[in-house]
């Protein structure tokens, strides 16, 4: 996992989904025959939001690539509710803000992608409170098999524990990508428990309800996982197992 000098020495969110380019196959000639060419790989979808497979990089569980009208939806809301074992998390994803990670979001959710997951990642940090979820194989190295173009935020505040003014404030209830640097976004994501001051690196598409912070609260409340190395860690897998049973579309 990368890492970021910052304030107090929180590292970034990341997940571990970088980007491949995607290589044609050459059409080899020996002796004068041509050799059978290796099966092309897949290449982005048409549309605006040009979903790429990652080939390097496969599917932590299979699912396909999804459709990318070139008239994305772009306006409105959605809600989405995330039932784990410790609780519900309501979610409310903006097309405004980010429509292609909410048309991916959404394309995840219908084919049970989130469904039976763990939540990997619990942070304690001072200046980093989130839980991030959204890897069917509970590493924090999986993904869904593509990526796609960051569509990052514009309007956030400069965060008030940042005085060089370059990280900005990513508030309590706020829903976010985690990705591997730029334009990297797959499936992981992460759920603002306080307050929190990151690089405007990370695409916002929307935003936690009042129980689903009830439930981040309870899962922040139990801690984090002490290991062998650190019994006291402030960064790791949370304490209370977090299985996400159901991403279901509406509340």
């Amino acid at each position: 996992m990368s890492s970021e000098t910052r304030p107090h020495a929180a590292p970034p969110v990341l997940a571990r989904l970088a980007g491949v380019a995607v290589i044609s196959a050459a059409l080899v000639a020996t002796g004068g025959v041509a050799a059978s060419a290796a099966p092309a790989q897949p290449g982005p979808t048409k549309g605006p939001c040009a979903y790429t497979p990652t080939p390097d990089e496969p599917a932590a569980r299979p699912v396909p690539l999804p459709p990318d009208p070139r008239r994305t939806p772009d306006r409105g809301t959605v809600r989405v509710t995330l039932r784990t074992n410790q609780g519900p998390i309501g979610l409310t994803l903006d097309r405004e803000q980010a429509p292609c990670t909410v048309q991916s979001f959404l394309h995840l959710a219908r084919h049970r992608f989130y469904d039976r997951t763990h939540c990997h990642r619990l942070t304690a940090y001072p200046t980093l409170k989130v839980l991030q979820c959204g890897d069917p194989s509970g590493t924090g190295e999986g993904g869904p098999g593509y990526r796609y173009a960051d569509e990052l935020p514009t309007d956030l505040p400069p965060a008030p524990t940042d005085p060089t003014g370059v990280r900005r404030l990513y508030a309590r209830g706020t829903l976010a990508m985690a990705n591997a640097g730029p334009d990297t976004n797959g499936s992981q994501f992460f759920l603002v428990q306080s307050d929190s001051a990151l690089r405007p690196n990370y695409t916002v598409f929307g935003t936690i309800d009042a129980a689903g912070l009830a439930t981040l609260d309870r899962i922040a409340a139990g801690g984090i996982a002490a290991t062998p190395e650190d019994p006291a860690p402030v960064d790791g897998a949370p304490a209370l197992p977090v299985e996400i049973c159901k991403a279901t579309r509406g509340r």
